[in-house]
This record gives C-alpha cells, sequence and structure tokens, in this order.
C-alpha cells in the first residue's frame, strides 16, 4: 500500500487535487475525496467543476445520488461507495481507514502539519506501507523529499 504525503505549501488544495484525480480518471481509477467539513466538500465540489475550461472531471457528492457510478465521489467519510481504490484526504485529517485502499494521497497544509507528521511517524512503523512525501519548490514543481 503505497502512501503520498502531499505538502501543500505553494499551491491550494483547489489546483491540486484536479490534478490528482485527472490522472487517475486518465488511467480508469476511480477516486475518493475525502472531505469531514461540509463547506470544503461544497467547494471542492465547485472546483472540480471550474478548475481547468479544457477539462471535464466527472464527479459527485455522497448524499445527492448515484455514488457508486461517480469516478470521483466527495464524501465526508472513508467509506468507498463508488468502488475506489484510490482515496485522497483533503481536509488534512488522517484517517486509518485509508490503508484499506490500494493508494492514498494525503494532502496537508501548515494547519495539519503535525496531523501529517505523526501519520507518517507511525506508517514509517509497517513494513506492508510506502511513504513518499512530496513538496514544491520554489518553481512550483512537485519534488520527492525525504
Amino acid at each position: 500500500m503505497q502512501v503520498d504525503f502531499y505538502h501543500l505549501a505553494a499551491v491550494p488544495l483547489e489546483r491540486v487535487l484536479p490534478r490528482i484525480a485527472e490522472r487517475l480518471l486518465g488511467d480508469g481509477q476511480r477516486l475518493l475525496v475525502v472531505a469531514g467539513e461540509d463547506a470544503l466538500a461544497a467547494r471542492l465540489d465547485a472546483d472540480l467543476w471550474t478548475y481547468s475550461a479544457n477539462a471535464f472531471l466527472p464527479h459527485g457528492r455522497v448524499g445527492d445520488g448515484g455514488e457508486g457510478d461517480q469516478p470521483v465521489l466527495i464524501s465526508p467519510s472513508a467509506d468507498p461507495a463508488n468502488g475506489a481504490r484510490n482515496i485522497a484526504i483533503a481536509d488534512g485529517i488522517w484517517r486509518d481507514e485509508a490503508l484499506d485502499f490500494e493508494r492514498a494521497f494525503y494532502l496537508f497544509d501548515a494547519g495539519t502539519i503535525d496531523g501529517a507528521r505523526a501519520a507518517w511517524r507511525a506508517l514509517g512503523l509497517r513494513e506492508d506501507i510506502t511513504r513518499r512525501y512530496w513538496k514544491q519548490d520554489e518553481d512550483g514543481r512537485w519534488r520527492e523529499g525525504p
């Protein structure tokens, strides 16, 4: 199981998450996006519709119906109602339920960095987990770090 830690330092969540979703959908995969607060879920829903004039990311929210048909599903919990094997934790709060997926994208910023550090340490004790840490450089490019 792989967990990718994305430290959002230069570019906000609203620009990073759609690119991750776009890559996964391009590979024929599904994504569950976890946002515990309704305001964040609503903002991500709107951002996925409008992030690019040249792209379309089909998605929905839990409670809107048709959850099983959504390639990208925004949910308050880590329950993959759309059958996703990939999870993006968008609210910066680690959930151990993410370990039930094939790959987790853990997105965090300065406000949630302490939780990310704790998750990094805890997951480092497990042999069945591959951790990768990504941070943006001054040019906005993602670089893998230690």
